[in-house]
């Protein structure tokens, strides 16, 4: 099937999924009908009927699933994986330690937060692994699961956007060398991370969140209902991943149980990204490795091998017997489940717009079409990143889509905002994935976390939109003046005094204080 142009049009399933997500509170069928509505388009405009609508639809569903079929597979095994460590007692033996360690509700979430920014090879391994292991210390201190998911989501792409290494910087990389800039691709990124501005400061504000308990919203209200349970019960259930809290837990569980698994995650993640890449065949360097690498076959073969390690981790201490090492497999696939079913149909939404409505090539005219300032371009871009992140659900898909268009409008008009523009697509696509429900990395963060999902989007967007507001002006002077400290500086200040404002209104607007 080829893409076609239909306008406007291309803008109406995204706006159908997120608009209903957002009034129903229901992922699952939102995402249906958004998908729908986008085959259908494509059918009646191909000359096609009901029954072609169909049949695009159950093809496309096929297609998305085939072409992501690794990372469903490193999915399955991360369930898998965080099963049988939960079942061996590893994290109950991690949460017990924390626990003595960490003695206050600030210092769970600093380490939370600063867990989040260690584990920067991947945002999928990120979001699962962070709210398995921190999940129990954030529930004694009452943290509610939106904060918990909030503090993961804030740490997962930001991080992995900044991180030379990671399977974000390889899919990058590669695209900036496709396009030929007349400079290396990685060269060209390492350029773009201090002009991040959306990534940077989004760490800025999480660890400020945390230091401060810095609540407003939806997330006052959630944090202000969680000091009011009992540190025994959950703060906010998805019983779909709190099943894994009622199997039976060993009693001979250390937190070596913990560690050796996920330290085998992420030595085998590297070596893996590393062997996909042809580094072991000799030739190349790491960093062309990593630009060369698939992150869901690598993946996939990590969380393979990591499940091994812990098979014989486990199973020969008798801390697991053989048959309960077997059932946690089962368990954990099915944790994962929902997981699966939410990224087909985000994957699926995607694939409407980018394979059949052309959505991401109508954006892009709409901006190089356009006549206005050059120095307006970052600021421009970034807002344009991030309402087609938003609309799609997803930051790989944006960069595709205007990383190429970017890179030829600034080569022909203005060459010295090659770099700030680039970044302001980086920043921009990270920043609509962030406060998008049909993102995949906040479907994974409000998973991991155990946390409503709707309930996760609507606390964390007046967070994300403080940030974004803050980047833009930042970006504003960026264009203008190319002067990265006076655009850091911008930023924060903008940052700063926008923060204050919200704590006046807010503390104004409720009586109750954290």
């Amino acid at each position: 099937m080829d893409a076609i142009n239909v306008g406007i049009l291309s803008l109406l399933p995204p706006i159908i999924a997120i608009i209903l997500a957002l009034i129903t509170k229901e992922v699952i069928p939102s995402l249906v009908l958004g998908i729908l509505s986008g085959t259908f388009i494509y059918a009646f405009s191909t000359g096609g009927g009901f029954v072609d609508g169909i049949s695009i639809t159950t093809d496309l569903m096929a297609s998305q699933m085939a072409k992501n079929s690794s990372m469903i597979l490193f999915l399955a095994f991360l369930g898998c994986l965080v099963a049988v460590i939960t079942m061996a007692g590893g994290s109950r033996a991690y949460g017990e330690w924390a626990s003595k360690k960490i003695k206050t509700r600030r210092g769970a979430k600093i380490s939370t937060a600063f867990l989040g920014l260690l584990i920067f090879i991947d945002d999928y391994f990120n979001c699962l692994t962070i709210g398995t292991v921190m999940r129990p210390v954030t529930d004694k201190h009452n943290i509610s699961r939106a904060k918990l998911a909030y503090i993961i989501d804030s740490t997962a792409a930001p991080i992995c956007i900044i991180a030379p290494i990671s399977s974000w910087a390889a899919s990058i990389i590669s695209q900036i060398d496709d396009i030929g800039v007349g400079t290396s691709g990685i060269s060209v990124f390492m350029s773009t991370i201090p002009f991040n501005l959306y990534a940077l400061f989004t760490i800025v504000m999480v660890f400020f969140v945390c230091s401060t308990s810095f609540d407003f919203g939806l997330m006052r209200k959630l944090e202000n209902e969680a000091q009011n349970i009992s540190t025994d019960s959950e703060v906010i259930s998805n019983p779909n991943v709190d099943d894994l809290a009622n199997i039976e837990i060993s009693t001979k569980g250390t937190v070596l149980d913990l560690l050796v698994p996920i330290i085998s995650l992420i030595v085998f993640s590297f070596l893996s990204m590393l062997y996909v890449g042809g580094y072991f065949d000799g030739g190349i360097s790491i960093g062309d490795a990593f630009g060369a690498t698939d992150a869901g076959p690598a993946l996939a073969m990590s969380g393979f091998a990591s499940l091994f390690v812990a098979f014989i981790f486990f199973v020969p201490r008798k801390v697991l017997s053989f048959k309960r090492f077997m059932e946690g497999m089962s368990i954990g696939i099915k944790s994962m489940v929902p997981a699966f079913i939410i990224l087909t149909l985000a994957w699926s939404i995607s694939g409407v717009c980018q394979n059949l409505l052309s959505t991401g090539e109508y954006v892009g005219n709409l901006v190089s079409s356009s006549n206005f300032a050059p120095q307006l371009i970052p600021a421009i871009v970034f807002l344009v990143a991030g309402f087609l992140a938003f609309a799609m659900g997803t930051s790989w898909g944006t960069f595709a889509l205007l990383i190429p268009i970017v890179a030829l409008i600034c080569t022909e008009v203005a060459p010295e905002l090659l770099s700030i523009s680039l970044a302001a697509v980086l920043a921009g696509s990270v920043f609509g994935d962030h406060c998008s429900p049909i993102s995949d990395t906040t479907i994974l963060s409000s998973t991991g976390a155990g946390c409503n999902h709707i309930d996760h989007v609507a606390s964390q967007i007046p967070y994300t939109a403080t940030v974004a507001f803050a980047c833009f002006f930042g970006y504003l002077v960026a264009g203008y003046t190319l002067n990265l400290w006076l655009t850091l500086l911008t930023t924060l200040v903008v940052l700063a005094i926008t923060v204050v404002i919200i704590k006046r209104v807010t503390d104004k607007k409720y009586s109750t204080t954290n």
